[in-house]
């Protein structure tokens, strides 16, 4: 438990410097303050965008189709991700693919989904499920070779049928490796989805974030950059406490 104290301590104090740094350097003149406005005013400005019923409105937007682009890349990439680890022919065959797709830049790919979806809900759930699938299916992948094979031989000599082995073998040994796989694509997911609304969209934060950048405002982007930022770590920081719980099932 001190460890723990002195680490989060540690974590305050270095946010907290870097606060301050960005203070000085606004306020003292070092950098141009219309280039970096000071923290307190960006964080002045973030309350009243927050209190702005537009941006509430499209912190929703980009929130529902983050979790609609999550919602169908998680399960697909899972089961594609489980299919490729249990058959070995079909992993060799299709592991150097998913890793010469994973290194491609996604945002390549961007003018393709406005071509297809048009700009809309679909256009950035359809990005943000291609710039998240990918992770979840080498991730998945990964944790599905990770279970111990003495584990899966003990469960089949008992009888145990698919479903209890999947339940009772493979899910306990490869849910920190999945939680921890989460956290990274929904990294992925996020920034697809908000690329998507800077690229091409008439809402979201992403949308709003690109306007402030185009005018030169510079208190409102910045305000924005802190904003998604936070709703990243918070849920970073969600799915990590989730990891804790069940770090006692590492073997």
């Amino acid at each position: 438990m001190p460890g723990t104290i002195a680490v989060n301590l540690a974590r305050i104090a270095i946010i907290i410097a870097v606060l301050a740094l960005w203070e000085v350097l606004s306020r003292t003149g070092i950098v141009n303050l219309r280039l970096l406005p000071s923290a307190s005013d960006t964080f002045a400005t973030l309350g009243d965008l927050l209190q702005r019923a537009a941006v509430r409105k499209d912190l929703m937007v980009t929130a529902t189709e983050v979790l609609a682009a999550f919602a169908l890349a998680v399960p697909f990439g899972a089961v594609i991700g489980f299919l490729v680890a249990e058959n070995r022919y079909f992993a060799d065959v299709a592991k150097p693919l998913l890793f010469f797709a994973f290194s491609i830049p996604k945002s390549i790919f961007l003018p393709m989904f406005i071509l297809v979806f048009g700009v809309g809900f679909a256009q950035k759930v359809g990005f943000g499920f291609f710039s998240t699938i990918f992770i979840v299916i080498m991730s998945t992948t990964t944790a599905v070779e990770s279970v111990k094979t003495e584990h899966l031989t003990v469960a089949r000599s008992y009888g145990a049928t698919r479903l209890q082995t999947a339940f009772r073998v493979y899910l306990p040994s490869m849910l920190p490796v999945l939680l921890e796989a989460l956290r990274i694509s929904m990294i992925f997911n996020l920034t697809g989805v908000i690329l998507a609304e800077m690229y091409a969209s008439r809402d979201g934060i992403g949308h709003q974030i690109a306007t402030w950048g185009e005018n030169f405002q510079m208190k409102q982007l910045l305000a924005g950059v802190v904003m998604v930022a936070a709703i990243a770590m918070t849920f970073n920081e969600l799915v990590r406490w989730v990891e804790t719980r069940c770090s006692h099932w590492r073997t």
